[in-house]
C-alpha cells in the first residue's frame, strides 16, 4: 500500500493487515485509539499487574481481565485526547502527519465522541473496583489531562508520562490492600524511571522533527549522551525496584527475582543504535517483555510462602 496515496496506515503501525481490512471510518477510529499499536496498552497494563501480584493475593485473573480492558480503553482515550490537543503539532511531524485528526480524515467533533465512548468503557471497569481503588483511579485524571501540554513546557515530558502510565500500579495495589506505602512508592518511582528510559528511546525517532517544530523531549535534552542517559534511568529503575522489594520483603533471595528484567534492560541499552531507523522502535516495543519479567518478579515476591 502506498502511504502517499492511501494514508490510512501510519508508519509505525504494528497490525497493518488487520487495520487495512476495516472500512475507512472504523479504520480511522482504530488508528486514533492506537488499536493498531498494542504496545501502548501493554505498557499501561503491566504496572497494574505489578500492583496486583505484589499485593500477594494470588493470580487474581478476573481482576486482571478488567484492568486489561480498562488499559486498552483508557490508553485509547488518552491517545484520542492527545491527538485532539496536538493536531497542529502532529501535522508538522513526518511520523505523525498522517494521523486521522492531524490529516483531517476525522473531525474533532467525531474524535470527542469517540473519546467519550472509550471513557464509558473505562467507567464500566471503574465500577468493578472497590471504593478505595476507584478514588485512586480518578485522581489520575488531572495528570492525564495535563500530559499533552508537557512537551511544550518541559524537556522531560517523559517524567510526566511516567506518572500517568504507572498509575495502574497504585490502582491494582489499592484494590487488594492499603499499606506498605514506602515499598509502593519505591516501586512507583522505579516505574517512572523505566518510562523515562523507554520513552526516550521512542523519542529518538522524532528528534529532528521535534527540534524543528519546538517540541521538547528527553531525547533532545540528552543529545549525544542519550545512551548514557537511558542507561542511567534504567539503572535507577532496577535500584528503586530493588529498594521497593527489600522494603516489602527484606530477603536477599527476593532481589534475585529482578535479574531477568535487569538483564533485558541491559540488552536494550547495549544494542540501542540511534542511527538505525528501526532499532529504537524495536527496543521500545521490547518493553512489553520487560514488563512481563517484572510482573513475574512481583508475583514471586508477593506470593512467596503464601
Amino acid at each position: 500500500m502506498n502511504e502517499q496515496t492511501s494514508p490510512q496506515i501510519v508508519p509505525d503501525s504494528e497490525h497493518r493487515g488487520l487495520v487495512a481490512r476495516l472500512p475507512q471510518l472504523p479504520r480511522d477510529l482504530a488508528q486514533l485509539a492506537r488499536f493498531d499499536r498494542p504496545i501502548g496498552w501493554w505498557l499501561l497494563f503491566w504496572p497494574c499487574v505489578f500492583g496486583v501480584w505484589l499485593a500477594g493475593a494470588g493470580p487474581q485473573f478476573a481482576l486482571l481481565g478488567w484492568l486489561l480492558l480498562g488499559a486498552i480503553a483508557m490508553r485509547g482515550a488518552g491517545c484520542v485526547y492527545n491527538d485532539i490537543v496536538d493536531a497542529k503539532l502532529d501535522a508538522s511531524v513526518a511520523r505523525t502527519a498522517l494521523r486521522p485528526v492531524a490529516s483531517g480524515r476525522v473531525s474533532k467533533k467525531l474524535a470527542w465522541g469517540w473519546l467519550f465512548s472509550l471513557c464509558l468503557i473505562g467507567l464500566v471497569v471503574l465500577l468493578q473496583l472497590r471504593l478505595t481503588a476507584q478514588v485512586v483511579a480518578l485522581t489520575s485524571l488531572a495528570l492525564v489531562a495535563a500530559y499533552p501540554f508537557m512537551k511544550r513546557i518541559t524537556w522531560w515530558p517523559q517524567a510526566w508520562l511516567g506518572m500517568v502510565f504507572n498509575w495502574g500500579l497504585l490502582v491494582g495495589w489499592s484494590e487488594l490492600r492499603f499499606d506498605n506505602f514506602d515499598a509502593l512508592a519505591a516501586i512507583y518511582a522505579g516505574c517512572i524511571c523505566w518510562v523515562i528510559g523507554y520513552d526516550t528511546i521512542y523519542a529518538l525517532q522524532d528528534r529532528e522533527d521535534d527540534a524543528l517544530v519546538g517540541i521538547k523531549s528527553s531525547a533532545l535534552r540528552m543529545g549525544k549522551h542519550v545512551h548514557a542517559g537511558v542507561a542511567g534511568f534504567y539503572a535507577a529503575t532496577i535500584g528503586l525496584w530493588g529498594l521497593g522489594i527489600w522494603l516489602y520483603r527484606p530477603d536477599i533471595f527476593a532481589l534475585l527475582a529482578l535479574l531477568p528484567v535487569a538483564g533485558h534492560l541491559l540488552w536494550q541499552v547495549s544494542t540501542l543504535d540511534a542511527s538505525d531507523p528501526d532499532n529504537p522502535l524495536e527496543r521500545f516495543r521490547s518493553n512489553r517483555w520487560a514488563g512481563a519479567l517484572m510482573a513475574a518478579a512481583c508475583f514471586v515476591v508477593g506470593n512467596a510462602g503464601a
